[in-house]
């Protein structure tokens, strides 16, 4: 089945349905082999895509963003829309390149082949749309973006499904670390551009597209706060509290989006190893102290939890990816994902602008039906051990750094720095 996948795929489409069984006589070896060879030609052999990886990507500051996200008769929408039409071909060009590059025994991973079949036609569909010269034009291309949003909703978690399937064949996993920096960071790329232009069509006060003009890091850790002590309470009965100190009141330009994953992360695992180091006395557990830091260059947001430190021989691998050793997460909750019997109990994919944590509105989702939330939960499975690796891939990706200092037998110092749009220092680029 997985050759019939690999020597069955055609040129923008789907993979088509294996062909109805013929006669000994009428399909003769030659017959079938040049029948195999056009297929795979096919597959492989697109000179638009070969040529689209060639170019280089134009990346946008968000200062750039911010200041071009606006006019008076509206022509950015315009603007917007065309730098999309051109750039996003090119982006996905590099990563079908990534793809095709991988060792050959992963590439023909059924789930990893949908993955890169999915890149491809999200090629072929934006590279066959028509100029977009008018208002009616951007509008098909609104709705053509909504749609490959959630058609490539769950491609975070079928990658790390794809490799935990082949992870017999894996010898040494970081040695996957740059594929998987490279293709997570740039879908974040993409997601944002998109969600930036599609948002750009909204009135919302103190936003420019996905960029909010006046962000107070401290309220937007507060809804995380909240929706991740939910959780913690539906799992264990009780969740440590988070005192939030430093510069609380700090009101700058900045860009929710990727914190939105990032900082659930953060705190979850936080709660998780609070809770699991103290089971004897889950009702009264240290509280969890979260330190915002901000100055010219960049904003840094410190969580300190008391949940017992890392140990020694599994602390430089918590911000590594981990598909081939279900076991080691069992060690240690930073290897899992967190809330292990909440998160078993289904597992929906990721959905919304970037991995399914908020919806529309802005407002946290992915709770259990308990609480309020849909029925899916949109976190990785545990034994995925994607989370940390992930969010250090979008914080280097958005000019920072993740850092962890941990004191074992006490708790772990986990550090966030990301840097400012509008700062003294160089922005980064989306």
């Amino acid at each position: 089945e997985m050759l019939r996948r690999v020597l069955g795929g055609r040129r923008g489409g789907a993979l088509p349905p294996r062909p109805p069984a013929r006669a000994a006589a009428d399909q003769t070896p030659p017959d079938l082999a040049r029948e195999r060879s056009k297929a795979v030609t096919s597959f492989y052999h697109q000179p638009a895509i070969d040529i689209a990886a060639e170019k280089p990507s134009v990346r946008l500051t968000p200062t750039t963003m911010l200041y071009s996200g606006r006019s008076q008769d509206g022509s950015h929408i315009l603007k917007s829309a065309r730098y999309l039409q051109q750039e996003l071909p090119v982006r996905i060009a590099h990563r079908i390149k990534g793809f095709r590059s991988l060792p050959f025994i992963i590439g023909c991973n059924p789930t990893i082949l949908h993955v890169h079949e999915l890149y491809i036609r999200a090629f072929q569909k934006l590279s066959e749309f028509p100029p977009i010269q008018a208002q009616g034009d951007e509008a098909r291309y609104c709705a053509l973006l909504r749609q490959l949003l959630e058609d490539h909703k769950d491609v975070v978690t079928l990658l790390a499904e794809g490799l935990r399937e082949c992870r017999r064949h894996i010898q040494d996993e970081r040695l996957l670390r740059p594929f998987l920096d490279k293709t997570l960071t740039s879908r974040l790329g993409m997601r944002m551009l998109a969600a930036h232009h599609l948002a750009l069509h909204e009135d919302k006060p103190d936003f420019v597209g996905i960029i909010c003009t006046r962000l107070s890091p401290k309220k937007l850790i507060e809804k995380w706060v909240d929706f991740a002590r939910r959780l913690c309470e539906h799992q264990y009965g009780n969740a440590p509290r988070v005192r939030i100190n430093g510069h609380v009141a700090a009101r700058f330009p900045f860009i929710p989006l990727p914190l939105d994953y990032v900082l659930p992360e953060l705190l979850k695992n936080a709660m998780r190893a609070t809770m699991e180091s103290h089971l004897d006395t889950p009702y009264n557990v240290p509280d969890i102290v979260v330190t915002i830091a901000n100055n010219d260059i960049d904003l840094v947001i410190r969580i300190s939890d008391r949940g017992g430190g890392i140990p020694h021989d599994l602390l430089d691998k918590v911000t590594e990816y981990h598909f081939s050793t279900a076991e080691a997460s069992a060690q240690d909750p930073r290897l899992g994902g967190p809330f292990r019997n909440l998160l078993d109990l289904s597992n929906s994919g990721q959905a919304g602008p970037m991995h399914g944590y908020v919806n529309d509105g802005g407002t946290p989702r992915g709770l259990p039906p308990s609480l309020g939330g849909p029925s899916g939960d949109p976190w990785l499975p545990p034994r995925f051990g994607f989370g940390l690796p992930t969010s250090r891939a979008y914080a280097e990706y958005l000019g920072g750094s993740l850092c962890l200092q941990s004191l074992q037998g006490v708790g772990t110092d986990v550090y966030l720095r990301l840097r400012h749009i509008d700062g003294k220092g160089e922005s980064f680029r989306i």
